[in-house]
């Protein structure tokens, strides 16, 4: 379980640091670069996860069907950004909006698990 909270914490900040990095080589602009933020959030998750199980003990080894599904829940994420604002607005937390397509990657790659 220590596991898991060890490679959610760097989860969060390797996509959340290294996304901007990533996307520098990217040309998108607009919505779009939101949508293309949240992919590279699931596929940094992703990697960071497969990373961490050869790393951390009781980490397994994720596969594509992770992959996947943090591809949909951040696009998800994303699609909430985009098309329905107002979902956020009615969150009393205030919050980044990025961590939403960041927060919906790293669930679709727990819930594979």
């Amino acid at each position: 379980m220590l596991s898991y909270i060890i490679l959610i914490a760097i989860q969060f900040a390797v996509a959340f640091l290294g996304a901007p990095q990533v996307l520098a080589y990217i040309p998108v602009s607009g919505d779009m670069r939101t949508f293309a933020h949240a992919a590279v959030f699931a596929v940094l998750v992703w990697l960071v996860g497969l990373l961490g199980s050869f790393v951390l003990k009781d980490v397994r080894q994720p596969g594509t069907g992770s992959l996947l599904l943090a591809l949909v829940f951040a696009l998800f994420g994303a699609a909430i950004i985009i098309f329905a604002p107002q979902a956020l607005n009615a969150i009393p937390l205030k919050f980044p909006q990025l961590y939403v397509p960041l927060f919906g990657a790293m669930l679709g790659y727990l819930i594979r698990r």
